[in-house]
């Protein structure tokens, strides 16, 4: 990536104070603030409508806001900030390539918008094709392109100038998993080299995966950030129990609220042949669960239990209820 002295004057990649931004009589952001350091895969998460995609496009100046205060590497951005706007990167969710261009053509094309050499852009192109294993596919045209390799190209285009930072808007949507190994691998090694990632998406076992700190956002505002686990921390529950229930096979009413009294259980569910047991942390939570089964006679086969999920966390702070499309 490019030269890293430059950004010794502050340790935040970016530096969001008070961000609002208003349609008409709508706030799509809140007064928001968020700290990015250097060298983080930050997750920026929300259900639809809660600001996220504004956040992102006033970071990179493509919108107008009201109010607040963004700094990139230290120093105030603005819309013709092009030196700082050459150290970014932008991986948008639609992709966006020109069918009309091939493969190499195409991540020469964006590439020139930010390097005029053509030789130093023709060394660039070919790693960003190597990067994203797009080297054989060189003079294909997108049309016949996957969705994998078409994401993947969506990819070298945005950061084939090798910026410091890269805006990553669910990159990996509508793609086979194959395709999502080599995409979140790509992330995890442009990381290892230095540039500061922040990632958006809807699937929040990537998220885990990736991300060392994640916000997420509801209503403009953030409700809550900090890392996988400390986020876990924040909701009730500790591990989730599933016991499958060979007879009888339709418990009483008795059974379930015996099992709901246990000192840590936090919701009981029977969805045949399962009976799901939520609960809070404590040290002898499925043993004491077993017992009481046990003691009312349940005979019972495969058992699980796991911890609290990301998307447990989003849920629980989100809702559950479906959200209109919105930025």
């Amino acid at each position: 990536m490019t030269d890293m002295t430059d950004q010794a004057d502050s340790t935040q990649a970016v530096s969001v104070n008070g961000l609002v931004k208003r349609y008409g009589e709508l706030v799509a952001v809140d007064g928001l603030s968020l700290d990015i350091g250097h060298g983080e895969i930050f997750g920026l998460l929300g259900p639809n409508g809660s600001g996220k995609t504004t956040t992102i496009n006033c970071i990179l100046q493509l919108l107008k806001y009201d109010r607040g205060e963004i700094n990139v590497f230290g120093r105030p951005i603005r819309a013709t900030s092009y030196d700082l706007k050459r150290r970014i990167g932008v991986v948008p969710q639609e992709v966006a390539v020109l069918e009309e261009l091939t493969v190499r053509e195409n991540i020469d094309a964006f590439c020139a918008l930010y390097v005029p050499d053509r030789r130093k852009r023709q060394r660039l192109v070919g790693e960003a094709m190597d990067f994203v294993g797009l080297g054989r596919f060189a003079k294909f045209r997108p049309k016949k392109l996957s969705g994998g390799l078409l994401r993947r190209l969506n990819i070298a285009c945005g950061i084939a100038h090798r910026p410091d930072l890269i805006v990553l808007d669910e990159p990996t949507v509508a793609v086979d998993p194959q395709s999502r190994n080599a995409i979140l691998d790509g992330i995890k090694n442009l990381n290892a080299e230095g540039v500061t990632v922040i990632y958006t998406s809807h699937y929040m076992e990537e998220v885990e995966q990736l991300c060392t700190r994640i916000m997420i956002m509801d209503g403009g505002r953030e409700i809550a950030s900090g890392t996988n686990n400390e986020l876990k921390a924040m909701i009730g529950v500790g591990e989730r129990i599933r016991v499958e229930v060979l007879q009888p096979e339709n418990p009483q009413q008795n059974t379930l609220d015996a099992v709901r009294r246990i000192e840590h259980v936090r919701t009981v569910a029977w969805e045949a042949p399962e009976l799901l047991i939520e609960c809070t942390n404590g040290t002898h939570n499925l043993a004491d669960v077993l017992g009481v089964l046990s003691a009312e006679g349940i005979a019972y086969g495969r058992i699980t239990s796991e911890p609290p999920t990301l998307n447990d966390v989003f849920l629980e702070l989100t809702g559950r209820e479906l959200r209109d499309e919105a930025a």
